[in-house]
């Protein structure tokens, strides 16, 4: 079988260090599969990395991408329960946007039939994120959640959940988004200059999705650092006693795939895998509806 292609990077930097890149067809180890991957989600700590703001340096080459969507390839030693062809979807460690990559078998779940790919890569970061939230928050039925950001992919997956819960739920985003965000049963509020005029005089909890500086505020609303939470601001969180958020791993993200069936993400937009440099740059602008999302189907082999 012919190579692979990914997109990597070799040193910290702008989107423009990233390369698409021809490499060796990579090969699943013990309780590992190989994905001939579909489509590969966008997320920030994906930018985050390549630019270095999680420390260290690259040695050598470094693949981007934490989630995918696509089928089975190939068996690694001891895998049971997963077939060749057998149409998946999860999180994966850096190298996702690539026309192949390695997984473990059980950070994968089967594809429901009626998502695309391209809307199934959208799913398992958010997802994860969006449950370990609002579990650490033990947000309660008949509760008020405030999510700033909740256009976002985490931000629409946790109100997704949080609703399902009985909870009301309160999100800061771009007006454009409002009638989308009512749809959902969300309320929405325009972030910026006297958001705390726009909001309830206070709520019960808070995931903050953005980190643009709204953690005093939402202490204020909640009267407690304990009924926030972070996913974006560290530095706020250390500040102002406030829970910051990190992944609880890919096999976790696949539990909560399979424990959230009904959570669907709109995708703002799709890249092809050589414009991945412009998906990245597009999600650090921020400000769009959902997710966006690699395609690589036009550069797997036929």
């Amino acid at each position: 079988m012919a190579g692979a292609q990914a997109v990597q990077y070799s040193r910290h930097g702008g989107p423009e260090v990233l390369e698409l890149a021809e490499i060796p067809l990579p090969e699943p180890g013990p309780g590992q599969v190989r994905v001939a991957v579909r489509a590969a989600g966008v997320n920030p700590i994906d930018w985050k990395l390549r630019r270095g703001m999680r420390g260290g340096s690259p040695d050598g080459p470094q693949g981007v991408g934490m989630e995918l969507a696509g089928t089975v390839d190939a068996l690694g030693p001891g895998v049971t329960g997963l077939r060749l062809g057998d149409p998946v979807y999860g999180q994966v460690a850096p190298g996702a946007v690539a026309t192949h990559a390695i997984a473990e078998a059980d950070a994968l779940a089967y594809k429901p039939d009626d998502l695309t790919y391209e809307e199934a890569a959208a799913l398992p970061v958010a997802v994860e994120t969006a449950r370990r939230a609002l579990r650490d928050l033990a947000l309660q039925e008949g509760e008020t959640l405030l999510i700033h950001a909740v256009a976002g992919g985490v931000g629409l997956a946790a109100a997704q959940l949080a609703l399902a819960r009985g909870a009301t739920v309160i999100g800061t985003a771009s007006e454009r988004h409002h009638a989308f965000l009512r749809g959902l049963g969300v309320r929405p509020v325009s972030y910026g200059e006297g958001l705390e005029r726009r909001l309830p005089p206070s709520v019960d909890r808070v995931l903050d999705a953005s980190g643009r500086g709204e953690l005093d505020l939402s202490v204020e609303l909640t009267g407690d650092p304990d009924r926030v939470i972070t996913i974006a601001d560290r530095a706020g969180a250390e500040r102002l006693g406030v829970r910051f958020s990190t992944g609880d791993g890919a096999a976790a993200a696949a539990r909560a795939l399979r424990e959230s069936p009904h959570v669907r993400l709109p995708v703002a937009e799709v890249f092809p895998l050589e414009r991945a440099a412009e998906a990245h740059r597009r999600s650090e602008e921020g400000h769009f509806l959902g997710k966006l999302v690699i395609n690589t189907e036009a550069s797997l082999p036929r």
